[in-house]
C-alpha cells in the first residue's frame, strides 16, 4: 500500500473547472511544492507514476493538472489561440494557484508544458525553481515534422481511441488542438525569447538527444537566455520523454539541481 496521500479536487477557473491531483507524501520536508505542466497531448494521468515518485524522493507535496480540454477538465468549444501558451501563464495558472493556497513553488514542465512553466516564471516572483523537460523555444524544421508525422499516424483507423483512453470525448479536439495550432502560419514565429529572459530563478533545461520534436537547440536556447542561472542536460539515446525513457537519470538530475540551489 502506498504511504503517499492522494487528493483530487476541482478548480474554477475562467471558462470551466479543471482537475487537480495532489500528492502528499508521509514525510513532508515543507519545501515549496513541485508542479508538474503536461505536454500537448498529456493529461494528469499520463503522468503515471511519476508524480509519486517525485513526491517520494523529495520529500515534497506535488500537484498536477488537467488544462482546460484535456483529461478530466471541462471541454472546450473553441481551439486555443496561438497565444496558448503566454495565456496559461496570464489567466489560468494564477487561478489555479491562488485557489490552491500556493505561495512559492517550483515548476516541472513538460515539453509545451515546459514553455508554459518558463512563461509563469517570468510573471511570477514566488516560483523559486523551473525543470523544463523537452521545451520548445521556437518552431524549427524538426517540430514541423514530427507533429505532421503524428498527425499522419493519427489519421490512421483506430489511432484516436488511443486519446480517448485519457481524453474521452475531447479527443479528436485535443488532437486539433496541438497539430492546427503549431501547424498554422500565425504561429511558426513563435519563440521564449520574449519570457526567457525575464525567468529569475534557477533553471534547469533536460533534453534527449533524439527527441523527434526539436532538436539541442531548444535547451542551449533557454539556458542561454535565461535572466538567472541556468543548467542544460543533454540526454543520450533518448527522446521526447526523457521522464519516461530515463526515469532515474532525470530524477538523479533534478535532486542535483535542487539541492545545489536549496
Amino acid at each position: 500500500m502506498s504511504d503517499t496521500e492522494i487528493e483530487e479536487s476541482k478548480v474554477g477557473i475562467p471558462g470551466g473547472q479543471v482537475y487537480v491531483k495532489k500528492w502528499i507524501p508521509e514525510f513532508d520536508n515543507g519545501k515549496p511544492p513541485i508542479i508538474l505542466l503536461h505536454d500537448s497531448l498529456g493529461c494528469v494521468d499520463l503522468w503515471k507514476d511519476f508524480p509519486e515518485m517525485l513526491s517520494k524522493v523529495f520529500c515534497r507535496v506535488v500537484f498536477a493538472y488537467d488544462r482546460l480540454g484535456f483529461g478530466r477538465s471541462d471541454a472546450r468549444s473553441s481551439l486555443p489561440s496561438k497565444d496558448f501558451i503566454e495565456e496559461e501563464a496570464s489567466i489560468y495558472f494564477p487561478s489555479i494557484k491562488e485557489t490552491l493556497g500556493i505561495d512559492s513553488y517550483v515548476l516541472f514542465g513538460h515539453s509545451v508544458g515546459g514553455g508554459m512553466a518558463i512563461n509563469i516564471a517570468s510573471q511570477d516572483n514566488d516560483c523559486q525553481a523551473v525543470i523544463a523537460v523537452s521545451a520548445q523555444a521556437f518552431v524549427e524544421d524538426l517540430t514541423i515534422k514530427g507533429i505532421e508525422d503524428a498527425q499522419k499516424i493519427f489519421e490512421q483507423p483506430g489511432q484516436i481511441g488511443r486519446l480517448k483512453k485519457w481524453h474521452g470525448s475531447k479527443a479528436e479536439w485535443v488532437l486539433h488542438a496541438w497539430t492546427d495550432v503549431w501547424l498554422s502560419d500565425e504561429f511558426k514565429d513563435w519563440s521564449l525569447e520574449p519570457a526567457i529572459q525575464n525567468v529569475q530563478c534557477p533553471l534547469l533545461a533536460i533534453h534527449g538527444d533524439n527527441d523527434e520534436y526539436g532538436s539541442s537547440a531548444f535547451p542551449q536556447f533557454i539556458s542561454e537566455r535565461s535572466g538567472g542561472s541556468s543548467t542544460m542536460l543533454i540526454l543520450e539515446s533518448c527522446g521526447h520523454m526523457p521522464h519516461k525513457e530515463r526515469k532515474q537519470d532525470v530524477i538523479s538530475a533534478v535532486k542535483e539541481f535542487l539541492n545545489a540551489i536549496a
